[in-house]
């Protein structure tokens, strides 16, 4: 996709707020914080969290759609706020031991019964940021499955990791179970985000439009795959076109740079 291709997606703040990982921060927020004598705070940061973020990505974004997460924050901790309220010092107990479990529970129920449906969360993320030509390729929906997938897999390692600490080690504050293990986990599902949209991207190496030679000046990946590592800078003269120029990473997700062509450089690392 050029980048002329439709309006540009969302950049600066407005960019930030049409993250689904901005859309999870309330749930990493809740899930780190909540523990024995926690519960009420936590609640209450999640909750002004997912308020905060709505009202600026309803002003800044005039127009944008009620994603699938965004519902289910509101939903989520305004009833767990109702609970705790209403609850007795026995429930609150309860809620203070295992609600991090439940909050990662209702996640991966979220994410994979979005997916269920054919309606991955991320999805509606991504169509704010790419040309509506792209909403119903294999790849673009392929993509955001991918994605989605992996951040069910995620609050599923992170449930599991704090009941592990909860039933079996019987300390909800334990430093592996409770934090590493957690953060790790979110770390590396944000890093896996960003390399594979980029990676499987409209236009990008790893799409399936991209898996044959292109003539220089191609909107399209140069680089024919399998053999595409020039996007990492180490081209390979019997496999790519001369004169090509391989898109950058660094370009907005799902909208990759247009190849150019330049005679004076028959291959270009990306970035020079």
């Amino acid at each position: 996709m050029n980048d002329s291709d439709g309006p540009p997606g969302p950049t600066g703040l407005k960019g930030v707020l049409e993250s689904p990982i901005v859309g999870m921060s309330p749930w990493i927020v809740f899930s780190l914080v909540v523990g024995p004598g926690r519960f009420e705070i936590a609640v209450a940061l999640a909750l002004a969290c997912t308020v905060v973020l709505l009202a600026a990505g309803r002003l800044l974004n005039r127009g944008s759609s009620w994603k699938i997460l965004e519902v289910s924050d509101l939903v989520f901790f305004a009833g767990l706020a109702v609970v705790g309220a209403l609850a007795g010092q026995g429930t609150l107990r309860w809620l203070e031991t295992y609600a991090g479990e439940v909050s990662n529970i209702a996640l991966v129920v979220i994410a994979f019964g979005s997916m269920a449906v054919g309606m991955p969360f991320t999805l509606q993320y991504a169509r704010e940021q790419v040309d509506p030509s792209h909403w119903h390729t294999p790849e673009f929906l392929r993509t955001n499955h991918v994605i989605t997938g992996v951040w069910g897999l995620t609050f599923l390692v992170a449930a599991v990791s704090g009941a592990y600490g909860d039933i079996v080690l019987r300390d909800p504050n334990d430093l592996w179970t409770g934090w590493i293990i957690q953060i790790l986990a979110i770390v590396a599902a944000i890093r896996f985000t960003d390399w594979y949209r980029r990676w499987s991207g409209p236009g990008s190496c790893g799409s399936a439009g991209s898996r044959s030679p292109r003539s220089p000046g191609s909107p399209a990946c140069c680089c024919p795959w399998p053999a595409c590592s020039c996007r990492w800078g180490s081209p390979s003269s019997s496999s790519r076109t001369p004169g090509a120029v391989c898109p950058s990473s660094r370009s907005a997700p799902y909208s990759p740079r247009s190849c150019v062509t330049d005679p004076r450089t028959p291959w270009a690392r990306e970035g020079r």
